[in-house]
C-alpha cells in the first residue's frame, strides 16, 4: 500500500478587493477498495465557511461560503491517502470476455441511459461518422480493445496543450485543431465512445507523474467506460494508456462541468480579474503492509 502526500493549491487574483459567491469544489479523492483517504485539510483564505455533501455521482463535495471582501482567493488542499495496486481485470475477461455490443441489463438501463447521453447532441452525427471512418466497430469485436483504440488514436493523432480557459472545447473543435488539454481529450473520447453505445464517465483528479513530484502539475482528466458484470475501465487519451494507481479520482460525472476542481462567482466588472494559478504536488510517504 503507497502513502502519499497531495497539496494542491488555487489562487485567483483581481486588481482590487472583490467580494464572493458560493464555490464548489472537488478537492477530495474519491474512497474504495484502492483509495483510503488518511486526513485532508482544506484552508481557504479570505476566510469561509466550508460544509461537505455527496452529489447525485457519489463525489464528496465542499461548498465554499467566503466572507468580506479581498483582491487574492486561495484555496489550498493537502491531502494523505493510502493506495493499493488495481485489482487486474484479466482473469475475469478471460472467463466472461467483453464482446461489441454490451448488454447492459434492464437494472442498469435507467443510470446507462445517462452516461450515454451526448454533452454535444449538435456533433453527435459529425462524430459518429468519424468513429464509422477510423475505427470501422464490427459486432462481435473485443469492446475494451475498441477503448483502447479510440484512445490510442488520440493520444498519438492529436497534441497536448495546457489550457487554463475555462470549459472545455467541444470534439469537433478538438480534432479540427489537433490538439488540446487533457479535458479536451477525454471530452472528445467521452463522446466518441458514447456515440456507439458504449457508456462512459468524464473522470478527474490527480496523476501522479514526474510533474506532480516537482510541483508544478495541475489537475487531469480522463474518461471511464462501464462493462456489465466488470464495472468502470478507465483509459487516459492523454498518455494513451489504461488507468493505473497513479490515477487518483476525486470525481466523475456524467458530464465535463460536473467535476471541475474549483468553480464559483464573484462580484465585479471582467477586467478585474487578472489571473489564477494552479499546482499540485505529490509526495510519497512511505510503504504500509496491505490490509
Amino acid at each position: 500500500m503507497r502513502r502519499t502526500r497531495i497539496i494542491h493549491t488555487t489562487s485567483y487574483r483581481y486588481a482590487e478587493p472583490v467580494s464572493y459567491g458560493l464555490h464548489r469544489l472537488v478537492v477530495r479523492p474519491r474512497e474504495g477498495h484502492d483509495i483510503h483517504v488518511e486526513q485532508l485539510m482544506l484552508n481557504v483564505q479570505p476566510d469561509a465557511h466550508v460544509t461537505w455533501h455527496r452529489d447525485l455521482y457519489g463525489n464528496s463535495i465542499a461548498i465554499a461560503q467566503i466572507t468580506g471582501t479581498a483582491d487574492h482567493l486561495l484555496f489550498h488542499s493537502d491531502v494523505t491517502v493510502n493506495r493499493r495496486a488495481l485489482t487486474s481485470h484479466n482473469s475475469l475477461l478471460k472467463a466472461y470476455p467483453l464482446r461489441y455490443p454490451p448488454a447492459y441489463s434492464t437494472l442498469e438501463t435507467p443510470l446507462i441511459t445517462g452516461y450515454l447521453t451526448p454533452v454535444y447532441p449538435m456533433e453527435a452525427a459529425s462524430l459518429r461518422a468519424w468513429m464509422t471512418d477510423i475505427f470501422s466497430v464490427k459486432s462481435g469485436e473485443d469492446s475494451v480493445s475498441i477503448v483502447h483504440k479510440v484512445g490510442t488514436w488520440i493520444h498519438q493523432n492529436l497534441t497536448y496543450r495546457r489550457r487554463e480557459d475555462r470549459g472545455v472545447q467541444t470534439p469537433l473543435e478538438t480534432l479540427e485543431l489537433r490538439s488540446g488539454s487533457c479535458r479536451d481529450m477525454a471530452t472528445l473520447m467521452l463522446e466518441a465512445v458514447r456515440t456507439i453505445n458504449l457508456a462512459s464517465r468524464f473522470a478527474s483528479g490527480y496523476l501522479d507523474s514526474a510533474a506532480s513530484a516537482a510541483g508544478r502539475a495541475a489537475t487531469h482528466a480522463w474518461v471511464e467506460v462501464y462493462f456489465p458484470e466488470h464495472g468502470w475501465f478507465g483509459f487516459d487519451p492523454t498518455l494513451g494508456e489504461g488507468t493505473t494507481h497513479k490515477h487518483i479520482v476525486t470525481g466523475v460525472s456524467s458530464h465535463p462541468r460536473g467535476v471541475m476542481p474549483i468553480t464559483g462567482t464573484y462580484s465585479g466588472p471582467p477586467e478585474t480579474f487578472l489571473g489564477m494559478e494552479v499546482s499540485v504536488k505529490m509526495e510519497p510517504l512511505d510503504e504500509l503492509e496491505n490490509l
